[in-house]
């Protein structure tokens, strides 16, 4: 009773530790605030507003189809195979296909997906001339990985199923196609189905293979749950993870009933009710994929593929400006105006993470985008590899409403092209908890004296965060070092990394996006970030404030950096993405300014700057934004040693802000990063025990079995087991020699 007992409280537990999160997130999917912290009230306000979202519909709309034809057809091609494999006769041939068939499971997802990739491009190039990724490739892919669990569905089936059934349907009459579909395929069909369902789950949530074969014109649920939660996570966010739980338990709830042991126990009536329940989940699916096909469809559509960073444009959430919303509306009606016809736009927005995996998706050849919007030094990269191709700025008008200062920068500084417009700029400063300070460097802070080197004070260890990226993390160290980023010698590489290995043991995380719900939340004290992203933070959480920091002579030492508005080459609408970037420039249609409050960084668009409505909405913030001395007048030596008259702002540009890193630079920096990052000297000694403690437990329980085995293999042998009665065969029939006390006592019974 006690060993029950325990193992009900361990099973209890079990499932308490993978559940309970679910149940967190479901319940707080009604909740009526946007709190993670106190439920408020019943409500399905969350859902409403997910079902509002015309880009997570089409997004569903995306998953269903590709779900769907992906399921279907290796549902087909998966059975068609594993009838094959059960007719092979060698075993050894028959091993080897089943060995194969099984390295789309076992690969690992990233694995797969950067081959297909690379897989999808080569053969674009090599057939077109071009390397293109969207919906087929992405549907080629969804069923690759599919086929092998079709196949271990169906297989079982053909194993156990009575192999002189189809014989027999062939000696009544049929033919091989009859039999099959008459005789065996009932026998398969619940094999087939548990397969087409699984097929369907796993195509339904896939997001590693989807990142790498999708291209720029197709965007899937996983992905677009991926690009919703660059920053901090929104109750629709759990209002959509809540339905695809839902969806995947009753699919699986399915999948179980439909097995043969069930179906064996299973009524006839209840059988038919499953029948139903499964045919009419499909149908539905089907039915909602064709409805969304019908209200999308309509009138000539045009797509314009966009690049960006997470939250980072005005996207219509909480009652904001839909700024890719807003120009459809307006290019249809331009157009209209324009040349008399009318066409439907539609903006395909998709994220990434860094400027690096901006580069590498260009560099594949395979990206299709239409608009990107990368940093500064980005930029200079892009246009040295002939990634980028030069405005049409007849086409953006609005570009004239940049100030000066920021029209020629300096990774666009060619007076014959112009390959970029500043969508916005900012910098790095530092963001810290008030409420967990030492007194004495709020002091610092409010008299303007603090600079990098309170990110490594001892006495905030366990509660610093740092930048997961290679060249703001090194930033850093080197600001703190008073190192020059852009001319560091490898000797001064190794000082800012030696820097940033002393920080190490003081670090709570390397980070990126997760810095929302670290500081919001109070989980950390201090990180370096991005103004525009801090100050955002601040409106959640009155409790943190930020910085600028300083060197000994009180000037700024940190990054400035800016991100424009480019054309990548080979873009297939490039009149409609210079459109869309004279439209993100433009005040008549409130696009910049409601971009520049959207993101919380500063404008370098004149017509925002200077707007009442603008200034009045960022209050205090304002003057940290756009600081009163990047306006002063510096004097600083030009190339050839003479003094030169220019703005603090523009001496930032030139001093501080990153630039694109030569070769041997960028390995450097690599190799450094890596070895940092690797380096596990903070786990200290204990991980090892630990590591060892684990392989010396499972060599010894391996070994344990295996001199069990042997040991009862050894008894068996020794003490074999005598027959009660033995078989003796001839050519013709088998004879049955029964010992003469069992014929005996078998004789006495019948009489």
């Amino acid at each position: 009773m006690k060993k029950k007992a325990l193992g009900n409280i361990y099973t209890a537990l079990i499932f308490i530790f993978l559940y309970m999160p679910i149940a967190v997130l479901i319940l707080y999917s009604f909740n009526a605030s946007n709190s993670t912290s106190t439920f408020d009230g019943f409500s399905l306000k969350w859902y409403k507003e997910l079902f509002s979202d015309s880009a997570t519909l089409n997004a569903l709309k995306n998953t269903l189809l590709l779900a769907i034809l992906s399921a279907l057809i290796s549902t087909i091609i998966g059975t068609m195979a594993a009838y094959g494999i059960n007719k092979m006769k060698n075993k050894y041939v028959k091993g080897s296909t089943m060995s194969v068939t099984k390295i789309p499971m076992m690969n690992p997802e990233i694995v797969t997906g950067i081959s297909m990739m690379l897989l999808f491009v080569f053969v674009g190039v090599m057939i077109g001339g071009k390397a293109s990724l969207g919906f087929g490739t992405v549907l080629i892919a969804h069923i690759t990985f599919n086929l092998p669990y079709v196949i271990l569905s169906v297989l079982p089936k053909f194993k156990q199923m009575d192999k002189s059934l189809p014989e027999a349907a062939l000696d009544l009459g049929c033919t091989p196609f009859q039999s099959f579909f008459k005789v065996e395929l009932p026998q398969i069909m619940p094999g087939i189905i548990s397969g087409l369902i699984m097929a369907f789950t796993l195509s339904l949530d896939d997001f590693v293979i989807s990142y790498f074969t999708i291209g720029s014109g197709f965007e899937t649920l996983p992905i677009r749950i991926y690009s919703m939660t660059k920053k901090r996570v929104t109750p629709d966010m759990y209002a959509l993870s809540t339905l695809i739980f839902v969806s995947i338990l009753v699919l699986l709830v399915v999948s179980n009933l439909v097995s043969d042991k069930n179906r064996e126990k299973m009524s006839k009536k209840a059988k038919k009710i499953t029948k139903y329940v499964v045919g009419g989940l499909f149908a539905t699916i089907a039915i909602i994929t064709l409805i969304v096909f019908i209200v999308s469809a309509g009138t000539k559509t045009v797509t314009l593929n966009v690049y960006n960073w997470g939250e980072y444009i005005s996207d219509g959430s909480e009652d904001t400006y839909d700024s890719n919303s807003a120009f459809e509306e307006y290019y249809e009606k331009l157009h209209y105006e324009k040349y008399g016809e009318k066409i439907k736009v539609q903006v395909n927005y998709t994220t990434y993470a860094s400027n690096e995996d901006l580069y590498a998706k260009l560099k594949s050849g395979a990206s299709g985008y239409d608009v990107i919007i990368p940093s500064d030094y980005m930029i200079e990269r892009l246009k040295a590899d002939g990634l980028i191709q030069p405005l049409n700025l007849n086409n953006i008008p609005n570009y004239e409403n940049i100030e000066e200062q920021f029209r020629n920068p300096f990774y666009d500084n060619d007076p014959d092209a112009k390959y970029s417009a500043m969508y916005t700029y900012g910098i790095i400063g530092i963001i810290y908890n008030k409420d967990k300070m030492d007194p004495a460097d709020l002091e610092k802070i409010e008299n303007g004296e603090a600079g990098w080197e309170l990110l490594w004070d001892e006495k905030y260890a366990g509660q610093i965060l740092q930048f997961n990226n290679a060249r703001d993390a090194f930033g850093t160290a080197m600001y703190a070092l008073g190192i020059d980023v852009n001319n560091a010698t490898e000797a001064e590489w190794k000082l800012a990394f030696e820097k940033l290995k002393a920080q190490k043991p003081l670090v709570q995380s390397y980070v990126m996006d997760e810095i929302y719900n670290k500081m919001e939340s109070g989980e950390a004290t201090l990180a370096a970030y991005y103004a525009g992203d801090c100050l955002s933070m601040i409106a959640n959480n009155e409790s943190l404030g930020f910085f600028y920091p300083k060197n000994e002579e009180g000037k700024y030492v940190t990054n400035i950096f800016a991100d424009a508005m480019c054309i990548p080459t080979g873009a297939q609408n490039k009149e409609l993405a210079e459109a869309y970037i004279d439209f993100m420039l433009s005040e008549e249609y409130e696009a910049a300014r409601a971009n520049a409050e959207y993101i919380y960084y500063a404008s370098p668009n004149k017509e925002v700057i200077n707007n009442p409505d603008y200034i009045d909405y960022l209050e205090d913030d304002y003057d940290l934004i756009y600081d009163p001395d990047f306006g002063n007048i510096v004097i600083v030596e030009d190339e050839n040693g003479n003094p030169v008259e220019t703005t603090y702002i523009e001496y930032m540009f030139s001093k501080y802000a990153y630039r694109d890193m030569s070769d041997e630079n960028r390995a450097i920096l690599n190799s450094l990063w890596e070895e940092l990052k690797v380096d596990s000297t903070s786990f200290g000694g204990g991980i090892y025990i630990i590591c060892a403690v684990i392989i010396v437990g499972l060599v010894a329980f391996f070994v344990y079995k295996y001199i069990q085995i042997r040991q009862r293999r050894k008894l068996y042998w020794n003490n074999p087991v005598k027959p009660k009665q033995t078989f003796e065969f001839t050519s013709t029939m088998a004879k049955i020699s029964v010992p003469k006390e069992l014929r005996a006592k078998d004789d006495e019974n019948q009489k």
